[in-house]
């Protein structure tokens, strides 16, 4: 008996080439992010170009010379800038690689203008960033590690980091980060600029979330590699981990417990 069709092995070999090209998306955006935030990473420890000659690197991460007393100028503010936007790829793009990969199996030609919009985000907290570091410098607030100088702030810093850890605006915005599929449906629009948007929007969730982590930058130390591994772990850890939650509201605890600590010692200088 003749059947009209495809037999059963051709049938299997078309099944197989299309789970083929439907996974080919989601490998190029994966080794994408992947190279990227290599690339960010390696820029961070070959030690930037910093105002005021600021650079080189110790065993314990970036360790930075004493700034310039000099007034810093436009010039100096995009050093900031390249440094905090090249820092914020390194440490949020990893976190963000479930809804890229998700969004590339959707619309795999419009990925890039998904990151890209995600990341704009990024680079407009890190202008706002540097401009925050301009003024403490100018204000001689900051420390010749690039940290601030007054334990008081800082241990003030840490307790408004570790409050906003619990608050119902912290937990939203790590549920959509957490929920790629849940985001995309419905926050889907189509065409390059409608992918812009969405990265626009994703970001800014992301940004809601993390925000005050990345403050802690300024007491740590803004280019301590150390700290800010630690930071970009955590971030991961909230986004990504079953018990994300859980280990955004015990960071938080942590955070609290530091900060009051460092407050206390402020008051016995």
């Amino acid at each position: 008996m003749q059947t009209n069709g495809p037999g059963l092995d051709e049938r299997l070999t078309e099944q197989h080439a299309s789970r083929v090209i439907a996974r080919r998306p989601d490998a190029v955006a994966l080794a994408a992010i992947l190279i990227i935030a290599a690339a960010a990473w390696l820029y961070l420890l070959s030690g930037p170009a910093m105002p005021g000659s600021m650079s080189g690197m110790g065993m314990t991460g970036m360790e930075m010379a004493a700034p310039s007393l000099s007034v810093w100028g436009w010039k100096e503010w995009l050093l900031l800038f390249t440094m905090w936007a090249v820092m914020m790829v390194a440490m949020m793009l990893p976190s963000a690689t479930p809804t890229i990969r998700l969004f590339s199996r959707m619309g795999a030609a419009r990925t890039t203008s998904f990151a890209i919009g995600y990341l704009i985000v990024w680079w407009g907290f890190s202008a706002i960033a540097a401009l925050i570091q301009w003024g403490l410098h100018s204000a001689t607030l900051l420390s010749a590690d690039m940290r601030t100088a007054s334990p008081l702030v800082g241990g003030v810093i840490l307790i408004a980091a570790g409050v906003y850890q619990w608050l119902p605006l912290k937990q939203a915005c790590l549920t959509h980060c957490r929920s790629p599929l849940g985001f995309l449906m419905s926050s889907w629009k189509e065409g390059q600029r409608g992918a812009l948007v969405m990265g626009i929007k994703h970001g800014t969730f992301c940004l809601g979330c993390c925000w005050m982590l990345m403050a802690l930058l300024f007491v740590a130390g803004v280019m301590n590699l150390v700290w800010v591994a630690v930071l970009s772990g955590i971030v991961l850890l909230e986004k990504t981990f079953p018990a994300g939650p859980a280990i955004a509201r015990a960071a938080g605890v942590v955070l609290v417990v530091a900060g009051v600590a460092l407050v206390g010692r402020s008051a016995l200088l």
